[in-house]
């Protein structure tokens, strides 16, 4: 999952659905914002993208 941030400029948790389901990679965006890894770009509620 990790790799698809690192080639991407910015990622729906959709783009991860294959790797995970849909709650897991929203899980995972939202937790690795906690923890700084990642940024939420858009500032919206209903459709975030995630970036470095």
């Amino acid at each position: 999952a990790l790799e698809l941030f690192l080639a991407q400029d910015a990622l729906a948790p959709a783009a991860l659905t294959h790797l995970m389901s849909d709650r897991a990679a929203r899980r995972l965006c939202d937790r690795l914002v906690a923890l700084g890894a990642l940024r939420e770009l858009t500032g919206r509620d209903s459709f975030r993208l995630y970036g470095l």
